[in-house]
This record gives C-alpha cells, sequence and structure tokens, in this order.
C-alpha cells in the first residue's frame, strides 16, 4: 500500500470507504471503495482531510477490511439475523423479534485474536421489533487472512456466534386475585399491562378470571385453564407477606413444583414460579403494574424462547437486578438484567 497526492489521484481507484463528519448533523461515507476518483472530487476530499490517499495492492495471504468483515459475519450469523451491506469496513448483525442469543465464550474467543472485532448486545435481550444487535470489523485496512481463518474455525466449533431464538406463541391463562377487585370495589388495572406484554411477546391472553383471597377458588381457577389448553397460567395479585395474600398457597394447592418464591431482583422480590408438568405457573407482585420493567422482563421472555427457567437462573439475576430507576425508563437498553 502507497499513498499518492490527492491531486494526482485523478483516475485512481479508491481502496476504502471515506468518512466524512459534520458534527451534530451526519456521519457517513463520502466516497465509498471502488470509487474512480475524479476532478471535481478533489476540493470534497480535501475538505474532509484528505490530502493524501491511499492504493492498495495487496500482497499474498493479505485481505482487504471489507472482505474480512463479510468472512467473520458469515461465519458467526445465526438463526433471526440479517446481515448488512458492509459500510466503512462494518457489518451489521440486524436481528429479528426473539431474544438474543450470544454464545459469549465463542465471542471472547474471537476478539481475543488481534485486530479483530466483533462487538454484541448482551446476551438474553428481548428483541421486540428488528434492530441492529452486533457489529463486526478489523483494526487495520489490510489484515492478515490467517486471523480471519481462525476465527471461521473458532465458529466451526458452535452451532452460532450470534444469533435469537424466536418467542414461541402460547396461550395464557390470566387469574387476577384479590377479594376487593372480585367484589367490585376497584377496577383491576393488572389486565391491561398484562395483555399488552404478552402480546409485544406474540402470545394471547385465553381470558381473564377473578377471584377472592380464597385460595381454593384460585386454584380451581389455574387448574380450569390448564384443562383448558392454557400453556402458560399467570396469576396476579396476593403475593405480599399480608394474611389475606394467598396465592402462593393456591398454587402450591395445584400440585405444581415450586422453582423459586422469592427472586432477588427490585421490582420484582415476590415472584413466584411453579410448573405443573409442562405448564409454568406465575405469580406476579404488583410492581409488575406500575414499572415498566420488572421481574417480569427478565424471565417471561426467556420462557417464551423455550428455556426451562431453574432456581440457579433466578439466583443468577441478582447481579444486575436492581433497577436504577431512571427519570426515563429505555429497558431493555439498560444495564436491568444484564
Amino acid at each position: 500500500m502507497k499513498t499518492v497526492h490527492v491531486h494526482d489521484a485523478v483516475g485512481m481507484v479508491l481502496c476504502h470507504d471515506m468518512t466524512r463528519i459534520v458534527p451534530g448533523e451526519t456521519k457517513g461515507p463520502a466516497f465509498r471503495k471502488g470509487h474512480v476518483i475524479a476532478e471535481e472530487d478533489i476540493p470534497l476530499l480535501l475538505d474532509i482531510g484528505k490530502e493524501h490517499i491511499y492504493v492498495l495492492d495487496l500482497e499474498k495471504g493479505k485481505i482487504h477490511e471489507n472482505e474480512a468483515a463479510e468472512r467473520i459475519s458469515k461465519a458467526a450469523v445465526g438463526p433471526g439475523i440479517t446481515l448488512s451491506e458492509v459500510s466503512e469496513g462494518r457489518v451489521n448483525f440486524q436481528a429479528s423479534p426473539g431474544l438474543l442469543d450470544v454464545n459469549v465464550e465463542a465471542l471472547n474467543r474471537i476478539n481475543s485474536i488481534e485486530e479483530v472485532v466483533l462487538a454484541t448486545m448482551h446476551t438474553g435481550q428481548q428483541v421486540t421489533q428488528a434492530r441492529p444487535v452486533a457489529g463486526t470489523r478489523v483494526v487495520p485496512l489490510v489484515i492478515d487472512e490467517s486471523k480471519i481463518e481462525r476465527v471461521e474455525s473458532i465458529c466451526a466449533d458452535y452451532p452460532y456466534v450470534v444469533g435469537v431464538r424466536p418467542f414461541k406463541h402460547r396461550h395464557v391463562g390470566l387469574v387476577t386475585t384479590g377479594s376487593e377487585v372480585f367484589h367490585g370495589r376497584i377496577t383491576d388495572k393488572f389486565g391491561p399491562v398484562i395483555r399488552k406484554k404478552f402480546k409485544q411477546l406474540g402470545s394471547t391472553v385465553m381470558d381473564q378470571r377473578l377471584t377472592s383471597d380464597d385460595p381454593s377458588m384460585t386454584r380451581d381457577a389455574i387448574m380450569a385453564f390448564i384443562a383448558e389448553g392454557a400453556e402458560m397460567v399467570v396469576v396476579t395479585g396476593g403475593m405480599s407477606v399480608d394474611p389475606d395474600d394467598q396465592t402462593p398457597t393456591a398454587i402450591r394447592a395445584t400440585g405444581a413444583e415450586v422453582v423459586t418464591y422469592g427472586s432477588p431482583t427490585f421490582p420484582g422480590v415476590m415472584f413466584m414460579l411453579a410448573r405443573l408438568g409442562d405448564v409454568p405457573i406465575l405469580g406476579l407482585p404488583g410492581c409488575v403494574m406500575y414499572y415498566r420493567a420488572s421481574v417480569f422482563d427478565l424471565v417471561v421472555p426467556r420462557i417464551l424462547a423455550g428455556e426451562e427457567i431453574s432456581r440457579e437462573d433466578i439466583v443468577a439475576l441478582g447481579h444486575g437486578g436492581f433497577c436504577a430507576s431512571c427519570d426515563v425508563c429505555r429497558y431493555p437498553i439498560c444495564p436491568f438484567g444484564k
């Protein structure tokens, strides 16, 4: 690779994208790789600080940054991901809705190769609409092909490095407890919130049924939903330590195996997860109704993506399980649950 003064470059072919930055307005390629420099391009090249350009003559065993990014991305890509066109030496990974699944071990092995970069969002993040979740490029304009071959070899050891597990559609039964709601003294506010959350995740609330504080009534409502084909049952209300809050008792009375009662998350401490056969039963505390992000958003998307949540998974939520209660909630683009 050698440099040529821009005034001597007319008719030559650019070997890399050239970026133009206008602070506060735009950042993007002023000229793309492969552009043939014309006389009228010289003023703009000078305006963006390019008095010289590179003329590339690749040696054997070397490859250009664009080819390197394309090869890395194709080796690392998994299901639910669409790759962008290469731009300024970079390829982005565009995710479809589902649960982002990053093989962190493979990712670390790739990034341990000098001059190779593959950056992702946190694994386990819910994606409710298509968005970029990762990007790759190499540091120099030209890189040893052997390094890219090492990346490809690492990727071959795994099904994929960056992928998305789609949310499975579930029919969900919703039981809302509390004598004050059952007898009409107050209007239920839980139902609309839960319906909206499940709709965003691609599932359907079959029906909502109200029960009093009698645990046998709540138990019967849960069992009725399962008999009618519910693939998940969510019970709202009755999860605090007050004597009248009997939801945990009702869930246990179904014969379900309790995975956890309590979660190291704020908000969401008084969360319960149980399983009756293949049907998850969730006891949701009141915080799910009031907070945009809570234990619901850390657990339910994983269940809908096909995970069988264990007690160990719940314990692991403690690191990152404290919500910062920002003035403007940007979940899931935030540290909560990461």
